[in-house]
């Protein structure tokens, strides 16, 4: 027993480690995820928590500058960023600065660069004749196979351009059913007539072979050549490039995964991805961990040499300026659905940055007289560093304007939604419900958006008086309707989250509405049932957000446009909000460069929205990041998704932080072996005692 504590005493290993056997001072990114993901297939692939897997290893052909603010587009796999000429109904060249009237079509030009190489498998594997080894296996070699290690023979090709003609080829196949379908469909020149196709040979059941039917908008005349043809104007079709839906997919690999037999063992493209980025997908154990590798035919980037912002050089941004990227080899991801665990595992060092939960934030941040977060002392110890920035997202109120009673365009039920508007402070609830971690919006553009306005929206600044005021002109004097005399009722439809902030956001809201003596009854559903709601506009009031797809204005004012109404038109406009004059400005402003012009007719909009009141605003939220000091500086990118191959660290200062901060405290189990050993000597030495008087009765 004795040797035991002296071994334990001179042990110096971590024991509460939950990296299993990796060594933590190698060159390995730690971090975690709380829902498994559903699918990597990039045509249907559409959450967070699957596009931070699939962004590491697809590659689309444009991605966002890693420095640059505002967010800016670059080349990826393009050779540059696409050319770009506008024709008119005849095919006749249009200038540069055409109207979008005008523009019949808009031809993208693009050139692939040559040498990308995916990361090798049997889907590529070829026999010396050319017939590929896995593409028509039978029962009895599908038997022998469980997982993609046991294909003995893997082989690689090179991109070409025909794999972005088949990816978006599966964006209008119905079989996958993809989520950007519909969008897609109005521009990409016969792209419907596509999906129609391919409709009526399912129906018919007829062998699909998708390269031998054509999108007559797309069009390849050289390997690197891909030329995309679009209805009419549409700018921000560049942004689309930049998104995995348009990443490249082998029609081999396509192929390969269909046979019958591999699904049963989850041999999927949306269980295992193939492509050319820098990280490929090494270990899919969702229910447990996920892991990513570097790909060693990734032999092309490097890490920006300059920056146009000085404070980048000073924040450390640039401290891996030209080295060949990705930086860290290897990449873990443990499931974690609890927040504490994984915010305690945080701290011990075993994940390398964390986000900050409700639960955790008055450990974390102290927010000083100035209103400026900060990290409390115990954070600081640990070299821990903060990075903010608000995320391009909004979180708002919504009135339902085809209800009767919120809705519309008459004078009064405007006067009811602008007296609501004046009266709900969104600053106390950032402060109460998000720590503080928001701004609370004056229009629906969030900041780092070009047309992002910062003047305050007049209806909050209107007073409680006047306030009432409004609604007495609405036709409820003090809150109850003046013909009938009844209290007004409304209705709020919520998602609800089964958390304990539910009721104490509830309880919140109706104290707002009760400031002008109006009665709010919540209406909490599960969230598919909320969904519902929305769709068939069963709702009154509601809250919901949006996270943008790219940086553009087009993408939230979209959002309040007539002809994308939720109920009539399948779109995301949920508020079903209709204005002919905001339409038409909409419609103007969406095919426009950003310029001062397109700024004014933005300011319009806000202007027009901020009268209707159709929304509340609400919060533009802010995301608060922790990185261990072992980790490079890391510049937010809260638009890209492809940044995990910036990111450095130095695994042995991190396993040295690791082990001081994680000592085994043997001192109470010493105590423990004592207090044992204490009791049990003298018991000892009295069975013995009582043995030998036994042994001498006997003799």
């Amino acid at each position: 027993m004795s040797f035991l504590v002296l071994g334990m005493i001179g042990c110096d290993q971590v024991w509460n480690n939950p990296h299993e056997s990796d060594n933590l001072d190698e060159k390995v990114g730690y971090s975690s995820f709380s829902e498994p993901p559903k699918t990597l297939d990039p045509a249907k692939s559409y959450s967070a928590d699957e596009i931070r897997f699939t962004a590491q290893i697809y590659e689309p052909l444009l991605q966002y500058d890693y420095l640059k603010r505002p967010y800016t587009l670059e080349p990826l796999t393009a050779a540059a960023l696409p050319k770009i000429e506008y024709l008119n109904e005849k095919g006749e060249v249009l200038p540069e600065n055409a109207a979008g009237n005008q523009v019949a079509f808009s031809r993208y030009d693009i050139t692939i660069k040559p040498n990308i190489y995916y990361y090798p498998h049997p889907a590529f594997a070829k026999k010396q004749g050319g017939e590929f080894n896995y593409h028509q296996m039978n029962e009895v070699e599908l038997e022998e196979i469980d997982e993609l290690n046991d294909f003995a023979i893997t082989s690689t090709r090179e991109l070409m351009a025909e794999d972005y003609i088949y990816e978006i080829k599966r964006l209008a196949d119905p079989r996958v059913s993809s989520p950007i379908y519909g969008v897609m469909s109005q521009y990409i020149v016969g792209m419907s007539e596509f999906h129609d196709e391919i409709l009526d040979l399912m129906k018919k059941n007829l062998t699909i072979d998708l390269r031998k039917h054509e999108i007559s908008g797309l069009k390849s005349d050289d390997p690197h050549h891909l030329i995309i043809t679009l209805k009419g104007k549409y700018p921000q079709f560049g942004y689309w490039l930049a998104m995995i839906f348009f990443s490249p997919v082998p029609w081999e690999v396509d192929q390969f995964y269909s046979q019958r037999g591999l699904g049963e063992h989850n041999l999927t493209l949306g269980w295992f991805p193939v492509g050319t980025g820098p990280y490929y997908l090494a270990e899919n154990n969702p229910n447990h961990r996920m892991v990513l590798k570097e790909n060693p035919f990734y032999q092309r980037d490097y890490y920006p040499v300059v920056s146009d912002d000085p404070n980048d050089t000073k924040k450390g941004y640039l401290q891996n300026a030209g080295k060949k990227l990705p930086l860290v080899r290897k990449f873990i991801f443990s499931l974690e659905k609890e927040s504490i665990p994984r915010w305690n595992k945080f701290l011990q060092g075993y994940y390398d940055s964390s986000s900050i939960s409700s639960d955790s934030f008055d450990q974390a941040i102290r927010i000083d007289e100035n209103g400026v977060p900060d990290l409390t002392p115990e954070l600081k110890d640990h070299g821990i560093r903060l990075e903010t920035v608000v995320s391009p997202s909004i979180f708002y109120m919504g009135f339902n304007m085809l209800d009767p009673v919120v809705g519309g365009n008459s004078e009064k039920n405007k006067k009811l939604r602008q007296a609501i508007a004046a009266v709900i402070d969104f600053n106390e609830y950032i402060a109460i419900f998000n720590n503080g971690r928001g701004l609370a919006a004056q229009g629906p553009i969030p900041p780092g958006i070009f047309g992002y306005v910062n003047d305050k929206n007049p209806l909050t600044q209107v007073s409680l008086e006047q306030a009432k005021q409004l609604l007495s002109e609405a036709g409820y004097p003090n809150g109850r309707d003046e013909h009938s005399g009844q209290p007004l009722l409304l209705n709020y439809d919520a998602p609800s989250s089964s958390g304990p902030d539910d009721k104490a956001r509830f309880d919140w809201m109706r104290k707002q509405f009760a400031k002008l003596n109006i009665e709010l009854n919540i209406r909490s559903t599960e969230y598919n049932r909320f969904q519902e709601n929305m769709r068939t506009g069963a709702e009154q009031i509601f809250m919901w957000g949006w996270n943008a797809d790219y940086p553009d204005p087009e993408n939230f004012l979209f959002l309040l446009y007539g002809p994308n109404g939720k109920v009539k038109y399948g779109g995301e406009n949920a508020a079903n909000y209709s204005n002919s004059e905001f339409d038409q400005l909409f419609e103007r402003m969406k095919n426009m460069q950003n310029s001062d012009e397109r700024a004014a007719i933005i300011q319009k909009m806000i202007n027009i929205v901020r009268d209707d009141a159709p929304w509340l605003f609400g919060v533009f939220p802010k995301d608060y990041v922790l990185d261990h000091q072992w980790m490079s500086p890391v510049k937010m990118n809260v638009i890209a998704n492809n940044t995990l191959k910036f990111v450095d660290l130095d695994a042995p200062l991190r396993a040295k932080l690791i082990s001081r901060w994680n000592r085994p405290r043997i001192w109470p189990i010493m105590v423990m072996i004592s207090l044992l050993l204490i009791f049990l000597i003298p018991v000892i030495i009295s069975y013995i005692r009582r043995e030998n008087t036994a042994i001498k009765k006997v003799k």
